[in-house]
């Protein structure tokens, strides 16, 4: 059974920074697309930042220079980091696994506030 599994979410300031972590157990994580989803109150969910199998990253344009997506194959976790937080930046932080099928978590929450 695939689960992921996100943490690191919490309440910020602005200019703040967060780590979020998304742990996967019951799949070949090295055969996996990961990616970064955000879904604030009221709006649909978007793409944030994505991690191909052999490490190329992209990232949306609201966050480009402010957030890193990366991976650690040996501890099948994929982390984003988030600097210089804004209030924008608020909302449901999920994490995407993507092999012949899409596997999601459960979110964290994300908040930015002074």
């Amino acid at each position: 059974q695939v689960q992921l599994v996100e943490s690191g979410g919490g309440l910020v300031q602005p200019g703040g920074s967060l780590r979020l972590s998304c742990v996967a157990s019951g799949i070949i994580f090295s055969s996996l697309a990961m990616s970064w989803y955000r879904q604030a109150p009221g709006k649909q969910r978007e793409l944030v930042a994505s991690i191909a199998t052999g490490g190329s990253t992209s990232y949306a344009d609201s966050v480009k220079g402010r957030f890193t997506i990366s991976r650690d194959n040996a501890k099948n976790t994929v982390y984003l980091q988030m600097n210089g937080l804004k209030p924008e930046d608020t909302a449901v932080y999920f994490c995407k696994a993507k092999n012949d099928y899409n596997y999601w978590g459960q979110g964290t929450q994300v908040t930015v506030s002074s």
